[in-house]
């Protein structure tokens, strides 16, 4: 093999990596109150958080306009869903997505959940976690 055609081949590698990379897989998240919430991976915030609300849609009945589209990460690493409760009564779930592993989401749920720096927080738990393509795994998994 000679030298010009190494350089080819290490150039379309090159830019067949630099492509890819220049797309990564996003996952977003849309929450319905009190009914349920939707989660979808893409390439495109957009059209996947438009998914993530018709996720919501579908699993919790709810009308589109009940499922608010609430977090998009470019790059999906791991993810974490929390559910607050307000001191007085109201509550509602807060996504953080990005995470390069399982054990930083969970930190980061745990942070979300910091009542030390959230005064107004009764209860918080930390209750759903995510792959970086979008599924669900129990608190206790590795992958």
């Amino acid at each position: 093999m000679t030298l010009t055609n190494t350089m080819r081949i290490l150039a379309g590698a090159f830019l067949l990596f630099s492509t890819a990379s220049a797309s990564p897989q996003g996952i977003a998240f849309a929450y319905a109150p009190e009914r349920g919430s939707g989660v979808c991976t893409g390439e495109n915030a957009g059209e996947t958080l438009e998914c993530a609300r018709n996720n919501c849609v579908e699993q919790s009945g709810a009308s589109p306009d009940d499922c608010a589209q609430m977090t998009w990460c470019a790059n999906a690493g791991w993810s974490v869903g929390v559910g607050i409760m307000h001191k007085e009564g109201i509550h509602w779930s807060e996504f953080s997505c990005g995470w390069p592993t399982q054990e930083s989401a969970l930190a980061a749920g745990a942070i979300l959940c910091d009542a030390e720096h959230r005064e107004f927080i009764a209860e918080c738990t930390v209750g759903m976690l995510w792959n970086k393509v979008g599924q669900e795994f129990p608190m206790d998994s590795d992958e």
